[in-house]
């Protein structure tokens, strides 16, 4: 299974991440019966862990000491990434989107059935910015300090392989 991959620059405000977004399409069927547990599973059997479920905030935010990765387990939605500057993509259940450190995203619309479950390399903590003013430098230095997962949290592959090709 091979991704879509997309990059994003550092528009100045969002830093975003030298690593590619991963869009895996349709990872599991829409509709196929609980998809939220599917997902949880998955991740977590390929080290992702510290999973929630929920939507994605209506406001540009990224992670600066942790990637992320969404599965969508219910309905669809249009989601900003890469900040202002970066590019509207087309989510709907059974997607992955794997997010690297820095990189932002905003919901401009969802179905009202839309929802996620998030989870983290090896169950780490994350924060939660805004690209507010003060923000940065510091998390421009723990974005270079994360990690490389040990796995790819679709595939299993180790070491992220989609991250360094």
């Amino acid at each position: 299974m091979k991704p879509e991959r997309l990059h994003f620059k550092d528009d100045g405000v969002i830093p975003n991440n030298a690593l590619p977004l991963l869009i895996y399409s349709a990872v599991f069927k829409a509709g196929e019966k609980d998809l939220a547990r599917r997902f949880e599973t998955l991740f977590s059997e390929h080290r992702w862990r510290n999973s929630w479920r929920n939507g994605v905030y209506p406001y540009h935010h990224y992670h600066s000491i942790s990637h992320e990765v969404l599965g969508v387990y219910g309905g669809q939605a249009t989601l900003q990434m890469g900040g202002e500057k970066g590019q509207a993509i087309r989510v709907q259940a059974g997607d992955v989107l794997v997010i690297p450190a820095g990189v932002g995203h905003k919901k401009l619309e969802a179905s009202s059935d839309f929802g996620v479950v998030g989870a983290y390399p090896e169950g780490k903590d994350w924060d939660l910015l805004k690209g507010e003013k003060g923000d940065r430098p510091q998390a421009d230095r723990n974005i270079a300090a994360v990690p490389m997962p040990s796995q790819d949290p679709v595939t299993g592959a180790k070491e992220m392989p989609e991250w360094h090709t």
